[in-house]
């Protein structure tokens, strides 16, 4: 009888995330996300409508045979598979997520591809892995022809985005964010901690993380998703604040059409601003599927930077800017003062 395989010990976790509103003028329906994200004939699409509708692709998987990204100059090579998935969030916001578990050492020489195909988003690297410097190599990216795991995220997301479903007709102008991250092993009896959230240039942010051993690569991939999308969420709003002048209007916009009375019929910040409120408001909701045992880590967040309470405060201006110009224009005006 032959011995059961050994299955070393995995060192290294890393994906990247591509976030971005859906190309379309109205939300799709539970439907229509189904059809969207159907990449494959064989899995049905995860649908759920609590607490907030939410639809996510079955994973596929893309063979890699390449060096991996090192901070310190080693050629690694490694061979296996990336999984690849797509989210869509209320209809609204579209995210395509890569990812892999690399594991510690591997053999030093190729094994058929069915070895590789029988473990979905496992790497093997030939002999032992430096999962330190690999680590820093994904997050500062590697060399040419390196791993990239975000360039399989940016096909899969590139493909979705080409659906007839699409019009592309978004109700708003918004950039996509990539969110690039690696999770190594915590310490004997340490939960999970983030060690680093950085945001670089060109729409990238990087992260860093702690996690138990063992913790499934979906988890984390899911806590990223979620960290990415609320990021977005952040980053957009920020700039729709940013790009209107509160005193007067959206900035460069023509004058706004008059009442007889002299009153603004349509005010350009209360235009500038409503966008926001129809498609974006509602989807602030962290956690919401986030593994228990990652969880935590949104505490972190929520210390500092301070996600939540940044986004309360754009919530809260939003809303008092909307209530400020439903007050005819002459008492707005008004000087209020003793």
């Amino acid at each position: 009888m032959r011995p059961t395989e050994t299955v070393p010990r995995a060192v290294l976790v890393c994906g990247e995330v591509r976030t971005s509103l859906l190309p379309a003028h109205q939300a799709l329906d539970s439907r229509a996300a189904a059809q969207l994200l159907g990449v494959r004939a064989d899995e049905r699409v995860l649908l759920s409508e609590r607490p907030n509708l939410y639809g996510r692709s079955p994973d596929t998987l893309t063979g890699i045979d390449c060096p991996l990204p090192s901070a310190n100059g080693a050629r690694v090579r490694a061979v296996g598979t990336v999984a690849a998935r797509a989210v869509l969030t209320e209809g609204r916001l579209l995210q395509s997520s890569a990812y892999c578990r690399v594991l510690a050492k591997g053999p030093d020489h190729r094994r058929p591809w069915g070895h590789y195909l029988v473990r979905p988003g496992v790497v093997e690297p030939f002999g032992k892995l430096p999962h330190e410097a690999v680590a820093e190599g994904v997050l500062t990216g590697g060399r040419h022809g390196d791993l990239a795991v975000g360039l399989i995220a940016d096909g899969l997301h590139t493909r979705l985005l080409r659906h007839p479903l699409l019009d592309h007709r978004p109700p708003l102008r918004s950039r996509p964010t990539r969110l690039r991250w690696v999770a190594l092993p915590a310490d004997p009896g340490a939960g999970p901690s983030i060690e680093q959230f950085t945001l670089a240039e060109d729409e990238l942010r990087t992260l860093r993380l702690r996690v138990s051993e063992g913790t499934p690569s979906g988890e984390i991939a899911g806590l990223c998703d979620d960290l990415a999308l609320h990021d977005w969420l952040l980053t957009t709003v920020v700039r729709i604040m940013d790009g209107i002048s509160l005193g007067a209007g959206a900035a460069g916009a023509p004058p706004a059409r008059q009442r007889p009375g002299g009153s603004e019929k349509h005010p350009a910040v209360v235009g500038a601003l409503r966008p926001a409120v129809d498609h974006l408001l509602h989807l602030w909701m962290p956690r919401a599927r986030v593994a228990q045992d990652l969880a935590p880590l949104w505490d972190a967040l929520e210390e500092r930077p301070g996600f939540t309470r940044q986004w309360q405060t754009l919530v809260q201006r939003i809303r008092d800017q909307l209530t400020l110009h439903a007050i005819p224009a002459p008492y707005r005006e008004a000087d209020m003062g003793p």
